[in-house]
């Protein structure tokens, strides 16, 4: 059944039976075979087709999100078989956004490549949300997220930044592109801010601000160097600093391959459950927004 459950999602992501067949790599007459078993084992018509393509019918989208589990779980058991108590070879997908992938993964996942060389790392940067539909869709073994989801991984923290020795209130916000994580943050807790650039990485976010281009909502460990050193002030402002905590999200230790668990272990050990809070540096303006709300 387990094909045929493949070939069913197969047409459903690719909207007909022959780009499906062409994907599966088997005829259309024989991917059309296998639907028509699985039908008979369901009782139910699954699919509609029509000149435009195949979709979904009532049954076949109460199916769907089943189908779907059905899959991953039988492909995590495969990997987890054949890599069973194996650390010399295998593949740890992970995944997470950009302070995540940036900051907080690379030094653990370089501690692991040095100790199990063998192991394939294989580290995917993107918005959280999609990173969790990944996940979900069986293409990662862990994700670092937000949420509520997952092992408690660590308390982040959002600050409010900006260069030194200017007058902060006279600058907008350099927001992140809509969709990611930080500004959805801003945009709950700053709402009607004026912003005036949308910026897609955290270095572009960060070099505008230290330009004096504006002020900014940014990860204290994405900051920690800039204001260690005076490139970066922290503005005071009694919104912040704001209490981000991130969790390690895999579908159970027992469906982690050895590889998997050791590095899961490895993240859990090295990132504190909570983040003490810091305090904030010193030598930053009143925030304008805290003025005006």
């Amino acid at each position: 059944m387990i094909d045929a459950l493949r070939h069913f999602l197969l047409i459903v992501e690719h909207g007909t039976y022959t780009a499906a067949a062409r994907h599966a790599h088997v005829s259309q007459p024989a991917l059309t075979a296998s639907i028509r078993r699985l039908e008979a084992q369901f009782a139910a018509r699954l699919l509609d087709r029509g000149r435009l393509g195949a979709s979904l019918s009532e049954a076949g989208k109460a199916l769907l999100p089943h189908a779907r589990a059905a899959v991953v779980a039988v492909s995590d058991g495969r990997r987890v078989v054949e890599a069973l108590g194996r650390l010399d070879a295998g593949l740890v997908r992970i995944g997470g956004g950009q302070t995540a992938c940036t900051y907080l993964l690379p030094p653990i996942l370089s501690a692991f490549r040095r100790k199990f060389p063998g192991v394939a790392l294989r580290l995917r940067e993107m918005p959280e949300e999609l990173a969790v539909d990944a996940f979900e869709a069986g293409e990662l073994d862990m994700v670092v997220a937000g949420g509520t989801r997952g092992e408690r991984f660590r308390d982040e923290q959002i600050v409010l930044v900006a260069a030194p020795g200017i007058d902060a209130r006279t600058l907008p916000f350099i927001a992140f592109a809509p969709g990611s994580a930080v500004r959805t943050v801003m945009d709950r807790h700053f709402a009607g801010v004026p912003i005036g650039m949308e910026l897609s990485s955290i270095s572009t976010v960060k070099g505008s601000v230290r330009a004096g281009l504006g002020v900014a909502l940014v990860s204290r460990t994405a900051v920690a160097t800039d204001l260690e050193l005076g490139r970066l002030i922290e503005l005071k402002d009694p919104r912040t600093p704001l209490a981000r905590p991130l969790r390690l999200l895999h579908r159970g230790v027992d469906r982690l391959s050895a590889a998997a668990r050791v590095l899961r272990e490895m993240l859990l050990a090295a990132a504190p459950a909570r983040a003490k809070a810091a305090p904030r540096q010193g030598g930053g303006r009143a925030s304008p927004r805290s003025r005006r709300a």
